[in-house]
């Protein structure tokens, strides 16, 4: 596969602790690494750059799905992997277990769900696996997802995307992958507010369009 037709977006907000580790390990799959900051306010946009990821700085915080898509805008690759930019224990063998069964015509996309990386994340991950943030595709199939650019999060209107073209996916077991806890990077109670917003929005999605 040449490396040239992959890239790896990543939508970021206040991930500065984190953001560059992810990075590094996306530069050993592809020198195509979009991150689309969306509205961050921490030093998230600078780390970025110093990591040696082409860096979109949008203002103000809209949601992950128009950082998304301003990601895969700023890219021709023909392949994307999409990443979270608070990921633990990422490794470029990760991304090719994603990337793999994509590339050679098994599947049009591969899901991450994280295994033995931590009880909570894990137990998280597995409980809604269809909300996970770790994927792999065509970059225009993904650009396909209706109202991808309008949702905050991105992942049910994918998932919805899926099961309306009768698309080929399937879970791919991460080991030892985990998530910072949003409890751990902005203090429990705003962590724990931001998580109830969080799943209340993704878990409304199908009602919502109903609407």
């Amino acid at each position: 596969m040449n490396p040239d037709s992959v890239a790896v977006v990543i939508p970021a907000f206040n991930e500065e602790s984190t953001v560059a580790g992810v990075i590094g390990v996306a530069q050993r799959l592809t020198a195509d690494v979009v991150v689309a900051s969306d509205g961050s306010v921490d030093d998230t946009v600078n780390v970025a750059r110093q990591a040696g990821a082409r860096v979109l700085d949008l203002q103000p915080n809209g949601g992950k799905g128009p950082a998304l898509k301003a990601a895969l805008e700023a890219t021709q690759a023909e392949y994307v992997l999409m990443l979270d930019a608070d990921l633990t224990g990422l490794t470029p063998e990760h991304l090719h277990l994603l990337l793999a069964p994509v590339t050679n015509g098994q599947l049009d996309m591969s899901i991450g769900v994280f295994e033995g990386g931590g009880f909570v994340t894990d137990w998280g991950n597995k409980l809604t696996p269809h909300l996970s943030g770790q994927r792999a595709c065509r970059r225009a199939w993904l650009l396909g997802v209706p109202h991808l650019g309008e949702e905050r999060w991105p992942e049910p209107a994918i998932t919805a995307h899926l099961k309306n073209t009768g698309a080929r996916w399937d879970y791919i077991e991460l080991p030892q992958v985990a998530q910072v806890l949003k409890e751990k990077k902005r203090g429990f109670w705003k962590g724990a507010r931001a998580r109830t917003r969080m799943y209340a929005d993704l878990l409304t999605f199908g009602w919502r369009k109903k609407k």
